[in-house]
């Protein structure tokens, strides 16, 4: 009894070296492979998403073409359906690209909520400021970097942060397409090792922690463009 309340009282680094010693020699180190893999998946698709997010987002509100109309509208109609009938299609297109990163990241590289998000926030921005620059010669690319680019790093940390710890928590998408222990990300490798947890709670608590310690330190690391994006929407 002694040596199980002084197992749990105690603090004890012994289920981090658990971990990094699992698995056997052919898959030593796979839970830092498999955050490895998560940090990869997770940074490449969000980063996708927020300068795609950014384009279509400029596109619709500040450029004068045929059928942007058509376009939102057409955006607009697929949020009415939840993204989980769609899982299927996705799979039979993307099974060629299976246990890779490109399986993995192309079917997260288009967010219709960054889209929106983006959408909304460039149509407070008055159209008179990228007409003069248009007037005075530069394209449409210097006119997103000299002037999208600043007046949307607030909303773009946001929504970078949120599909951030959208995607880093993915479990079903990532089990269905990379079942190779090598790919697995470490949401799925969490669920698959302690399966049969017995009485292992320590290496499954020590895991968690480890899934939780990038979101924290990007939540704490860019928490002041929370407070002015917050403030930005309370005006």
């Amino acid at each position: 009894m002694f040596q199980f309340w002084r197992d749990i009282l105690l603090p004890t680094l012994r289920s981090y070296e658990y971990l990094l010693n699992n698995g056997g020699d052919q898959n030593k180190f796979m839970w830092l492979r498999a955050l490895g893999n998560s940090l990869i998946v997770t940074g490449a698709s969000t980063i996708i998403a927020v300068v795609s997010g950014m384009l279509v987002g400029y596109s619709i509100t500040k450029l004068k073409y045929r059928g942007h109309t058509i376009i939102f509208n057409f955006l607009l109609f697929q949020m009415f359906f939840p993204a989980i009938i769609m899982l299927v299609p996705i799979y039979i297109l993307m099974r060629p690209f299976a246990n890779t990163y490109a399986g993995m990241v192309l079917p997260t590289c288009i967010s219709l909520w960054a889209i929106f998000m983006y959408i909304n926030y460039f149509r407070t921005i008055p159209n008179e400021v990228f007409e003069a620059a248009r007037i005075d010669g530069a394209s449409e690319l210097r006119i997103l970097r000299s002037i999208g680019l600043p007046a949307t790093r607030t909303i773009s940390v946001i929504i970078f942060l949120s599909l951030f710890m959208a995607r880093w928590s993915e479990l079903m998408w990532d089990m269905l397409i990379a079942p190779a222990i090598k790919m697995q990300t470490l949401n799925v490798l969490i669920t698959t090792q302690f399966k049969p947890m017995g009485n292992l709670p320590g290496p499954l608590y020590a895991a968690s922690v480890i899934l939780t310690l990038p979101v924290i330190a990007l939540c704490l690391l860019f928490s002041g463009y929370f407070k002015k994006g917050l403030a930005f929407h309370l005006k």
